[in-house]
């Protein structure tokens, strides 16, 4: 037997699978095949297993063969829910299918954002962005990136499309981009106060300028950015860029009170605004309270604290042995600055197991691979303190023990205490809201953990004029989530001054135009081969690792951009088919590389997705069904959540039942 055979045999996300063909005359109750995974990424082990598989699945076509299948259509009726054909009218639908936008909070269209990057378009690749997320050059650099772990790419290969640096390179290569910013409307009289200078209140004011409202930004530090400034270090966001993006904003008319720190929100409710956004973030870093604490307190310093002496350059050395409690990213950003200020020995400390840190998986990368030691499953117990000063640090080791719903508690190991000298700690085990300056008697109420209660669709707290976004209204976030919250409170904002329904929220806008350009010809690549993330070069460690302002990430060249992009799958191309030109002559079912589309009769949902030629398991994803067809009274069922759109289906089709079609989706702004 050669090493290569295959028989019966198929790869699906990279896992073996056992295919057994189905007879035609059974094809309506089990469908075109019977497919079983195999459980193994081996060929050599797939080969083993697959005999047993085979018998039982022939066994199972045998025994139907035996069955008598007919059933009247009353029963019939009865007892199936038909699966309706999907509505794809529906801006969501579609959407849906476009994986990395619909994971994007602000819902950027990156697939369109992508292809302009392919085709050299960089200003209009980064207007794309600044419409949707307002900060492309930030974001570029710091982002959490939900888009990518949602990524189409994944399905076929290991790794996403490298989105996040994408969309660095639209800020990294644009010209000037100031003719394209839209001009503000004339003046509408009302005035907008936004308290917190960071990048929720940011877009509001951004969305709200354009519509002629007068914004006044107060802010307690010297300059606009809030957290984006004080507390992600220049190494990774160089101020320039954060300058450059603030300054956008800005620019557009707003008004500034900087060193203006609000201490009375009703004092600010008499002045004469017609609303107020509330965009203060979560500035109060959690402190821990062990043994040696009150002692050790000159050598303890609260995370977010220390990065922002560190940003205003009041603070500019740190101890050679520096411990830092927390695994989330703020922890990240206090490990590599401190190596940068001059500590010679710094280990991260962490409660959680390793795979359960907080942290982004590529800001714990970083750290690591800059030589910092990450300590999982270490309890802080005491600071350990001699002659009035900070020696030390003990911990209790333990492990995660996880019950029956999924709840973490963590045990001791009964193992020795570990103990770690150090001269300073930075805590950063987490951040708080701080709202003492909003009085209680003002018609804004709060709920668990002292936070405001803000309506989840309008942003609107109880007090009517009052609205919340980013860190302020649920608690930490990443600055995508911030944008995202600020459009949709200037909305509200804007309905609220208008006097109309806050809870009629305007739709988005979507085109949908064909791409055909000819029979075997389309007017994007649909080119599915190439496979390999490009990696990103980073500059001189021993260089990077003595300037605290050097940018470690550099980004992509044009032409590694280019190759990058061309990885995405344009998930935005919709293959959209028409029943009436449709023969059933199953070509496209021949073509389709991943299997995803059947011709099979219409069933409960349950029961279609298991006929499929590969059932559709992803529950998430809703699959495309057609009307009855015609000649044989089946459906067309296609499972979006495999499909490449590659184009095959239509380029093989005799009558042009398929069509791609450019999907563009585009989140509605106050100001569109």
């Amino acid at each position: 037997m050669s090493n290569m055979d295959t028989r019966y045999l198929f790869k699906r996300y990279n896992t073996w699978w056992v295919k057994v063909a189905v007879p035609k005359t059974l094809r309506d109750e089990l469908g075109y095949d019977l497919r079983q995974s195999l459980k193994t990424h081996e060929l050599d082990k797939a080969q083993e297993l697959r005999w047993q598989v085979v018998e039982q699945l022939k066994a199972k076509i045998n025994q139907a063969k035996g069955v008598s299948k007919e059933v009247t259509p009353e029963v019939e009726k009865t007892v199936v829910n038909y699966v309706p054909a999907t509505d794809t009218t529906n801006p969501q639908y579609y959407h849906k299918v476009v994986d990395c936008q619909h994971a994007c909070p602000a819902h950027t269209p990156v697939p369109e954002y992508i292809r302009q990057i392919s085709q050299g378009n960089y200003n209009e690749a980064y207007m794309l962005n600044w419409e949707s997320n307002v900060f492309p050059g930030i974001l570029g650099r710091t982002c959490d990136r939900p888009c990518e772990p949602a990524c189409r790419r994944t399905r076929t290969h290991e790794k996403a499309v490298a989105i996040c640096r994408l969309k660095r390179v639209t800020y990294d290569y644009k010209d000037d981009i100031a003719p394209l910013i839209p001009v503000p409307e004339a003046n509408n009289g009302r005035k907008i106060g936004l308290i917190g200078g960071g990048p929720a209140s940011l877009t509001v004011a951004r969305d709200l300028a354009l519509m002629g409202y007068e914004c006044t930004l107060f802010e307690k530090d010297p300059q606009a950015g809030g957290l984006m400034r004080t507390n992600i270090p220049s190494f990774r966001l160089p101020e320039q860029v954060l300058d450059e993006e603030v300054n956008q904003v800005l620019d557009l008319g707003i008004k500034t009170e900087f060193n203006s720190e609000i201490t009375s929100m009703k004092e600010l409710l008499e002045k004469d605004f017609d609303a107020i956004f509330v965009g203060t973030g979560a500035p109060k870093g959690r402190d821990i309270r062990i043994e040696g604490r009150e002692e050790a307190d000159h050598n303890i310093h609260i995370g977010i604290d220390w990065l922002t002496s560190i940003a205003f350059e009041h603070t500019k050395s740190v101890g050679k042995k520096v411990i830092v409690l927390g695994g989330g990213n703020t922890a990240m950003d206090c490990c590599r600055t401190a190596i940068r200020l001059g500590a010679e020995e710094v280990k991260v400390t962490v409660r959680s197991p390793f795979d359960q840190m907080k942290a982004s998986e590529w800001e714990i990368e970083d750290a690591m691979g800059e030589g910092i030691p990450i300590y999982d499953n270490h309890v802080p117990k005491r600071f350990i303190v001699k002659d009035g000063k900070l020696v030390g640090m003990e911990f209790e080791k333990v492990e995660a023990i996880f019950d029956d719903n999924g709840r973490r508690k963590l045990v001791p190991t009964g193992e020795d205490p570990v103990i770690f000298e150090c001269d300073d700690v930075l805590v950063a085990i987490g951040q708080d809201n701080a709202f003492e300056w909003i009085e209680r008697d003002i018609g804004i109420e709060f709920g668990e953990w002292d936070m405001p209660i803000v309506d989840k669709v309008t942003f609107q707290s109880s007090n009517e004029k009052v609205f919340f976004g980013g860190d302020a209204a649920w608690g930490p976030e990443n600055i995508i989530w911030a944008a995202a919250h600020g459009h949709q409170a200037a909305i509200s904002i804007d309905k609220f001054c208008k006097d109309l329904d806050l809870y009629q929220r305007p739709e988005p806008t979507t085109t949908l135009i064909s791409q055909k350009m000819g029979v075997h010809e389309w007017s994007y690549d649909n080119d599915i081969s190439q496979a390999k993330r490009y990696l990103v070069p980073h500059a001189d460690q021993a260089d990077a690792l003595k300037d605290l302002k050097m940018e470690v990430e550099l980004g992509f060249d044009e032409v590694t951009a280019l190759e990058e992009a061309q990885r995405c799958l344009n998930c935005d191309v919709q293959t959209v088919f028409s029943e009436d030109l449709c023969i059933e002559c199953d070509a496209c079912v021949d073509i389709c590389p991943t299997d995803c589309i059947s011709f099979v009769h219409n069933d409960s949902e349950e029961n279609l997705r298991n006929k499929l030629r590969i059932p559709a398991i992803n529950l998430n994803q809703q699959i495309l069904v057609s009307e009855q067809l015609e000649q044989t009274s089946r459906v067309m069922v296609k499972d979006e959540d495999v499909c490449l759109h590659c184009g095959l289906c239509a380029e093989r089709c005799p009558t042009g039942a398929w069509d791609m079609q450019n999907f563009l989706y585009q989140e509605a702004k106050v100001y569109s």
